[in-house]
């Protein structure tokens, strides 16, 4: 595989409209951000490392509702040039800052996120449940590694619920599918699933709630994310369990009222190469 090419580096302008589209919806998604060929190359080592890393190997129906959702695996950055690659990308963190409208981004995390076929849904959901950070300043970026047509799963995302603040207690569960889509509907949220080419991603917030279907294709739906904080976020008092887990895991040796300043948080945009762990 060759060098990170230009393309995960050369910067993407963002209109107004696109920041105040993020602002109001708490996601937006963008066509043609990255080159196809890009993700095609680094698509099977990626996928290779998750299979190799992966720890969920029941069969589908004795799995949990989020073993059936996807096989998750964090920190690959950490093992896989091609994903590196991927979450170094100063063209992906720039994006991030100007939607948040902050300075500059730290990484909090990557997950690579693979839903199976055959795999169940993923139920609704906040990502910023099982984050200990200070504010709202926070955005994923959703980069699947193949075209994902409707029948893969990919996001739907209920818009504005950013701002709504029902269920931001609930963990990702079949409660929190239940008791967010009735929620959801009573207050009337439209809620935005579209399919994606191979090169269209997508941002969304911390709190905005969203879910994913089943995949009835028949291959993997194989998707990289990458979670950025504002770099002046703090860490947080911890409000429920799985937040330790996360700070132990992903913020190792920060403490509460901190800037979380470490060896896995490094800083992605401004000048990342100043930040190379």
């Amino acid at each position: 595989m060759t060098a990170a090419p230009a393309a995960l580096a050369t910067p993407l302008p963002l209109s107004q409209e696109d920041i105040d589209t993020f602002d109001r919806q708490g996601f937006i998604r963008l066509k043609d951000v990255l080159d196809p060929d890009v993700l095609r190359e680094r698509e099977p080592e990626i996928t290779n490392k998750v299979f190799e890393l992966n720890t969920v190997d029941a069969p589908m129906e004795e799995r949990s509702t989020t073993q059936k959702a996807f096989l998750q695996v964090g920190n690959l950055w950490r093992h896989c040039q091609a994903a590196r690659d991927l979450v170094f990308s100063p063209r992906l963190a720039r994006i991030a800052a100007e939607l948040l409208q902050v300075d500059s981004v730290r990484l909090y995390a990557d997950q690579a996120l693979y839903k199976e076929p055959s795999g169940g849904i993923t139920p609704w959901h906040a990502d910023q449940y099982y984050w200990p950070l200070s504010s709202d300043r926070t955005c994923t970026v959703w980069i699947p590694l193949q075209d994902t047509p409707l029948d893969m799963g990919p996001l739907s995302f209920a818009v504005g619920s950013h701002r709504f603040e029902f269920g931001r207690d609930l963990k990702i569960s079949d409660e929190s599918e239940r008791a967010l889509q009735e929620a959801l509907d009573e207050a009337q949220f439209p809620v935005d699933e579209e399919p994606y080419e191979l090169g269209d991603v997508s941002f969304h917030m911390g709190w905005t709630f969203h879910r994913a279907g089943r995949n009835v294709g028949t291959e993997a739906r194989r998707v990289m994310t990458v979670i950025y904080m504002d770099a002046n976020i703090r860490v947080a008092p911890l409000a429920r369990p799985e937040q330790q887990n996360d700070l132990d895991m992903l913020m190792p040796g920060a403490k509460t009222g901190e800037i979380p300043d470490t060896p896995l948080n490094p800083v992605l945009y401004p000048n990342p190469a100043d930040h190379e762990q």
